[in-house]
């Protein structure tokens, strides 16, 4: 551990751009409940019925039901130590970017303003109609929340299987993985695409230098095999460590 902890800190001091790609681990720190259980089920649920289009078009009353109690749990929970140190490296840096598969908004809690949401957010709502996008915070929504403009049923912002991610946030990710000079893999195994693929192009040989890959989950994960190091254990930990060493102050 020692010595990946040297490789990464020579890694960043030399980076003049860092990006990160996080996932449900940074967030299970604070107590978000992670993305799927081993059963299958999200939270309780079958994927096909809470996450889907077809789901919220068969019953958008369970769907609301999930996506409200989901965000009336992030709205007892605070950002871990690992959001605030990466929110201290964005200060630190003029080129950084956070890259995240998470919805419940901890890296902006923590301070970090180059977040781009690759999923969405469980703060903001959607029209179904009128397309109409609107930040709710984390305020308690009726069970079946309408359309102040239209009157047609909202849905919550978030990307669900089978549906495509948005343009414009998918065109910074790619952005941001290919011009670092190190990524950061913060709480995310690396299974979940498009997401994923922001590894292998910041690592792509036809680039006059490759990014230096750096992966920062409790162990070792599908992403291991295209890290170039690996700082195992909580983010919570290593994160705050690597601030330490580099002088960066949380």
């Amino acid at each position: 551990m020692a010595d990946e902890l040297a490789k990464a800190v020579a890694a960043l001091r030399n980076a003049k751009t860092v990006a990160v790609l996080s996932g449900a681990g940074a967030s299970a720190e604070s107590g978000v409940p992670t993305f799927r259980a081993s059963d299958g089920l999200w939270e309780g649920h079958r994927i096909e019925d809470v996450a889907t289009p077809s789901g919220f078009k068969r019953d958008p009353a369970l769907v609301w039901k999930f996506y409200n109690a989901r965000r009336a749990n992030v709205k007892t929970v605070q950002p871990n130590a690992g959001h605030y140190a990466l929110a201290a490296m964005e200060r630190h840096w003029k080129e950084f970017t956070v890259v995240t598969q998470n919805v419940d908004g901890l890296h902006q809690a923590a301070g970090s303003v180059r977040v781009h949401e690759i999923h969405g957010s469980l703060r903001r709502t959607r029209c179904t109609q009128c397309g109409i996008i609107r930040d709710r915070r984390l305020d308690v929504l009726a069970e079946l929340p309408m359309c102040v403009d239209c009157g047609a049923m909202l849905r919550p912002d978030i990307v669900w299987f089978h549906e495509m991610l948005p343009p414009d946030v998918w065109q910074h990710a790619e952005r941001a993985a290919e011009t670092c000079d190190v990524l950061l893999v913060v709480g995310t195994s690396a299974v979940v695409y498009p997401a994923a693929s922001l590894i292998p192009i910041a690592k792509q040989q036809d680039r006059a230098s490759p990014a230096t890959v750096i992966e920062c989950n409790l162990t070792q994960t599908e992403a291991s095999a295209m890290a170039d190091i690996g700082l195992y254990g909580p983010s919570g930990e290593s994160l705050p460590k690597l601030c330490a060493e580099l002088g960066i102050p949380i």
